[in-house]
This record gives structure tokens, sequence and C-alpha cells, in this order.
């Protein structure tokens, strides 16, 4: 970084507050109390983040007469679901060219009920009156270099190919910067239908409304210590007490999992983000934007950023920070060399917004799993149910995974369970120092591919085949 730049960087974070811009809202609910005796119930749902709350949700939109109660460990949606960009996709695979890959015979389905799945979100937010800052505003990928483009059009060609190009416009230079007006950008892929924008946080208050309204008892500050069974139930142990219910849904993802199996699937991985001070209407006039589409880069190593409601722009990605061993820890929420060089590359990507100073900057802990997309499961005997490894994109497709977490639980097939997505497991990672090394490699083969042209070492190729590449 350039001694200028690096000076703008800086001074540009000199005021940020080192806290999630979305859990700052006064529209913040109270905390329920937590747990101190006894519960029984039918559902035990573990975990208050999106995958939680949906689950419980569902459950008592699908029989109102079923009692749920739902333990989270500190506050709903405190976690990932109240610290992430605020995308909405419509993906269950972690995107087109991933699900492509791993999935070809049955993407044409798993594009459909994505599609249904955000459609069914979006009424979901309109049905319950959740003010959460809803735009179906779409987004777009953006080139900036001229290898990035042949990928684009590329993969404008599979879609058409395939039945899925709908709502996708292949824009070149002077097209995408009519919509977004950057020098860097040289193209873009805008995917009209399949993305929107909300407040993270604003949604899982509102589910968490919404399941109290509907009869769901929440107990927060109530941390599931141990799984296991008492009879005839199953049994999650808490800090001051107990659930005994007839099946449990465990919506952990970045947390140690209650079935100690599963914590070889995925690993923590730390994101990180940055948030401007409200834009004045010159600034903003300087970028365009009027159509509010979220925006994300096409490297390797990428970058995500949007518009909120009140002119902010949302800047994040690029490193994605692994802890050795795997641990999650609040210390790792900050990290200022990040923040530096996220600052610096916003004002390579909008020099016109020098002098624009960010009020937050923040990171936190998402689950990846080696295939970057969720996989499901149950495990005893049928009456535990998980959905876990959402790799970054779990806003739309955690409600997707609470229906096939319910589903599982009833024991019954449907066309959810049925795909193989959904039966298929991604590679478990391997023990320490493996682990650690493996995905540095991965890491520096990745920023070795963007900086020659998006050609793939053969490393990176060979973690691909078999399934341990990383996008970010």
């Amino acid at each position: 970084m350039a001694p200028v730049a690096m000076r703008t960087a800086a001074r540009s974070l000199s005021d940020a507050q080192p806290v999630p811009y979305w859990l700052e809202d006064p529209g913040k609910p109270a905390t329920r109390p937590a747990l101190t005796a006894t519960e029984h119930c039918d559902l035990l749902v573990v975990g208050g983040g999106y995958s939680g709350l949906w689950t419980a949700l569902l459950a008592k939109e699908r029989d109102p007469r079923r009692d749920v109660v739902l333990i989270e460990g500190r506050e709903a949606g405190w976690a990932a679901s109240g610290r992430n960009g605020g995308f909405c996709a419509a993906s269950l695979t972690h995107g087109f060219g991933n699900g492509l890959a791993r999935w070809p015979g049955e993407l044409a389905k798993l594009e459909e009920l994505g599609i249904r799945n955000l459609d069914a979100i979006e009424a979901a937010v309109a049905d319950y009156g959740i003010d959460c800052d809803f735009e179906r505003t779409g987004e777009i990928d953006v080139a900036t270099e001229p290898h990035q483009l042949a990928e684009l059009a590329e993969m404008h060609e599979q879609a058409d190919r395939l039945g899925l190009a709908d709502g996708l416009d292949l824009l070149d230079r002077d097209a995408v910067r009519a919509e977004v007006d950057s020098p860097t950008f040289l193209g873009g892929l805008w995917d009209r239908r399949g993305v929107a924008l909300l407040h993270p946080a604003k949604l899982a208050w509102g589910l968490k409304r919404a399941c109290l309204d509907a009869g769901v008892r929440i107990y927060e500050n109530t941390r599931g210590l141990s799984l296991g069974t008492s009879g005839a139930s199953m049994a999650v142990r808490t800090p001051y007490g107990r659930v005994l219910a007839r099946q449990v849904a465990l919506g952990t993802n970045v947390f140690p999992a209650l079935v100690r199996r599963l914590r070889h699937y995925t690993v923590p991985v730390y994101d990180y983000a940055l948030m401007t001070e409200p834009l004045t209407e010159g600034q903003l006039a300087s970028v365009g934007w009027h159509n509010r589409q979220g925006l994300a880069d096409t490297a390797s190593q990428f970058h995500y950023f949007r518009l909120t409601a009140d002119r902010r722009i949302l800047w994040g990605g690029y490193d994605a920070i692994y802890p050795f061993g795997g641990r999650v820890r609040a210390e790792l929420d900050q990290r200022p060399e990040t923040y530096l060089t996220l600052a610096e590359h916003f004002f390579r990507c909008f020099p016109q917004l020098d002098g624009v100073r960010f009020s937050h900057a923040w990171g936190g802990a998402i689950d990846t799993c080696s295939r970057f997309s969720p996989f499901f499961g149950t495990a005893h005997r049928g009456r535990v149910a998980y959905a876990l490894g959402y790799t970054g994109l779990g806003v739309g497709a955690s409600r997707f995974g609470a229906d096939v977490m319910l589903d599982l639980l009833s024991g019954e097939t449907t066309e959810r369970t049925a795909l193989e997505m959904v039966r298929s497991k991604p590679l478990p990672f391997p023990p320490e120092p493996f682990a650690w090394a493996g995905i540095g490699v991965t890491k520096w083969s990745m920023a070795r591919a963007d900086a020659n042209g998006g050609r793939r070492n053969l490393g990176r190729r060979a973690m691909d085949r078999c399934g341990r590449g990383c996008d970010s």
C-alpha cells in the first residue's frame, strides 16, 4: 500500500466504532430471561440465529399445537445473523458456479427451490410485519480484471444453456458503470431476481417477535451444554436447567455442535466489514447506484458492498481468517490490519468518495464446510436434526435449512429430502495442524490466482477436485 493511500485509509477509520452497525439499532428487543428449571416440549430448537428462529416459526406454522422451545446462548441474532452484509440470496448452493460443479443434475431444481424460498421470505416479512428494510434489488457481480469478464460471460452462457438465465443480464463496461460508477469496473452480471437486501438484525428480531407471538417459548443467555437421552426424551443440559424434548433441531452453525461427530465438518472463518457514515446527496450522485443493487467483485478474495436504507455503504470481505485450532474467540471480532486493507480497497474502488469516513468496523465468525454450502442430517435415531455449513450465504438459505430439518424430523420423504445435496455430506476437515496448513495453502493459492489472471496453481486445482477449495 502506498504511503498516501495508507494515510487516507487510516484517517477514514479514526472514528469507526468497533461494533456491528446493525446491532446498534434502537429497535433492539428486550432480552428474554434465561432458563432456570426443567422444561418439557415437543420440539427443542438450539440456537437463536436465523436457522433456529426459522425452524421454530415454521414448526408452529406446520402445526400450531406443537409445543416449541428455543434456547440461545446469548441473544437472538447477536452472532452471524446480526453482523452479516444483509444480502439475502436465493442460491442454496453458494452461487451458480459451485452448484453446477457439485450437483449439475439437480441444479435446475435447486435454483427453483431457491427462488421459491426467497419468495417465501419476502412473503413472511410482509405477513408478519417485519420492518427490516427488505429490498428485492438483485445483485451485480462485477469484473475488475479482464479474465473475470470471460468468466462472467461463460457463467451467463452456462445458465442460458440450462434454461436458468431468466433475469440475468450481462453488462459491458459502460452498462455497469451506468448502474454504479467505479473506474475499476469492466463489466458485470446482474441477477435481477435472485437477491434481496435487508437489515439483518431487524430480520432476526422480527422473527423472534413472530415466534413469541406464535407461542414459542424463548430462553436467552441459555447455552446448550450437552445432548443426551433421558428415558423416551432427548435431554439438553443448560447452565441453570435442562430441556426434555421429543425432538431437537440444532441451529448452532459456527459454534461447537452438540453432536460431537459433526465438529470436524465445519471450521470457523472470520469475515470483516466496514460501514461508512451516511453519504450526502452529492456523494451518492457521484457514484450513481440509483437501483440500489448489492454488488460483489469476482476475485477469489472478493469484496461485497451495498447501500443501506440511510445511504451508507457497507464494504466487506476480502480477508478470511481461520484461527489455529478452529476456536471461536471474541477478540478475533476485531482486526485493525484488515480494516486498513478494506479501507484502502474502498477508496481504490470509489476515488470520488475521498474524504468519506467509516462509522463502524466489525467482524465475526461464519461456519464453512469443504463444499461451501449447507449440509444436513439426523442423529439419535432420527430424533435430532441439524443444518450446518452455510459459508456466509445463510441469510436466505437458512430458511430452506429449517424446512429440511423439519422434514427430516417428520420422517417423510419430500422434494427437499430427496435431493442429493441433502442426502450427501462434505468431506470433513483434517485435525490440526493439517487443517491450518491446508487452509493457509488454499488462501495463498487464491491470492496467487488473483494476481495471475485467475490461473489456479496445481495445489489449488487439486483442492478443488477433492472439495477443499475456498471462495473467500
